[in-house]
């Protein structure tokens, strides 16, 4: 699969927004954020619903959306997941990858393997299995029906859903209404990543793309 010379550009301006310390503050005291990582966690009240924006300088700098370089072997276009290293890659051309910092449920961590993009979905519907309600049911069991897409669903605003010989292996790739998370490993979820960052791989992958988890 040839991937789009537009998504290598993209990716090139992404390297320039490094940290840099001669932007002010409104306090004016300098700045560690470019003035191109804060934007690119600010809000975005263009969608169905609101996302927050993210103050860029809290997040741990390694698990700020950037390019770096990569030697996997794996085809441009393909993501790749290391679930304990707690970063998801976009595999782009010239050795390059677009790199996210991610959060990891249980079972993000029972998952390996090869699998594709079977189906993307904004804002997407969630309910809670069962031993998430048996776990805690005075949190989840209400929602046992399900719970309609929002800026409180736990899946965010975008879900990519991984299936293997066209079944749902009931791994997804999704947002998240907990970003102080992204590092850490959770009790419940697959695969977390900054809202900001969701809607951003969620336009560079489509429905089919190969995945692999490590």
């Amino acid at each position: 699969m040839k991937f789009p010379a537009l998504l290598v550009l993209a990716a090139a301006a992404l390297a320039l927004g490094g940290c840099v310390t001669d932007s002010q503050s409104p306090l004016g005291v300098p700045s560690l954020v470019s003035p191109a990582v804060a934007a690119r966690y600010a809000a975005i009240d263009t969608d169905r619903f609101p996302i927050e924006g993210i103050d860029a300088g809290d997040l741990n700098p390694a698990y700020v959306r950037q390019v770096v370089d990569y030697t996997g072997g794996e085809r441009p276009g393909t993501v790749v997941v290391e679930p304990r290293k707690r970063f998801l890659y976009l595999v782009l051309d010239g050795g390059k990858a677009l790199r996210y910092g991610v959060g990891v449920g249980k079972a993000g961590l029972a998952f390996t393997g090869t699998a594709e993009i079977g189906r993307k979905a904004e804002w997407p519907n969630w309910t809670p299995t069962a031993n998430m309600i048996a776990r805690e049911p005075e949190r989840y069991g209400k929602l046992a029906g399900g719970m309609s897409g929002g800026v409180n669903n736990p899946l965010g605003p975008r879900a990519l859903y991984l299936y293997r010989n066209g079944k749902d292996t009931m791994f997804r790739i999704h947002g998240t209404t907990e970003p102080w998370t992204i590092g850490e490993a959770v009790s419940s979820g697959c695969i977390r990543l900054l809202n900001q960052d969701v809607v951003d791989l969620y336009e560079r992958v489509p429905t089919g793309a190969r995945v692999v988890v490590r």
